[in-house]
């Protein structure tokens, strides 16, 4: 009994840990999804639906628990966005793979990783992030406002592309969205990878 009961105060400090950030930066750009998602509907989920959602954790929990996102985990954490991500939504998020991000030029996820390039990682970071919650059958060809403010363009022909990343997983359900896994890493226009 006593050891249960250490187990769940050990479980209860670190989920408290990992939901606390000093990060005050704000996710409320406006997005206009008119013409890349279809109208939005009146939520008809069954409250068991919900509730086991709820349980699944934030999108940066969710993320973090698959093991298979530990350099975008990282790449959160580094730019103060952990909480605001994992208290905050609902979002869309668009979450390179390992792989994505191996395919980087040589040496620039390192710079992107160290604190003084904190601002530029935030800013590629929410350039693969849309507010709402945005299931793939919801997609339709067009552009849509990035929480960074840059568009997003999407393409269903062959799969769902955006920009030039094609969804390989889509619709991983969390709490507060859902995650479509991506082959790329989406570098929004305004950033110069050279100048790091």
């Amino acid at each position: 009994m006593k050891s249960k009961l250490i187990a769940v105060l050990a479980a209860t400090s670190v989920l408290a840990l990992g939901a606390c950030s000093s990060d005050n930066t704000e996710m409320t750009p406006e997005t206009t999804m008119a013409t890349t998602v279809a109208p939005a509907t009146t939520d008809t989920t069954a409250p068991e639906t919900t509730a086991a959602a709820a349980a699944l954790g934030s999108v940066v929990e969710v993320a973090a628990a698959s093991g298979s996102f530990s350099t975008l985990i990282a790449a959160i954490q580094v730019s103060g966005l952990a909480g605001t991500l994992s208290e905050g939504g609902p979002f869309t998020v668009f979450a390179p793979s390992e792989e994505a991000f191996a395919a980087l030029p040589a040496g620039l996820l390192e710079k992107l990783l160290k604190p003084e390039n904190k601002a530029v990682l935030a800013q590629i970071l929410t350039y693969h992030v849309v507010s709402g919650k945005v299931l793939s059958s919801d997609v339709k060809d067009g552009a849509v406002a990035s929480v960074e403010g840059s568009e997003l363009t999407f393409s269903t022909t062959g799969g769902i592309m955006v920009n030039d990343a094609k969804i390989t997983t889509p619709d991983v359900p969390a709490s507060n969205g859902v995650i479509h896994v991506i082959d790329k890493v989406l570098l929004p226009a305004g950033i110069d990878i050279a100048a790091l």
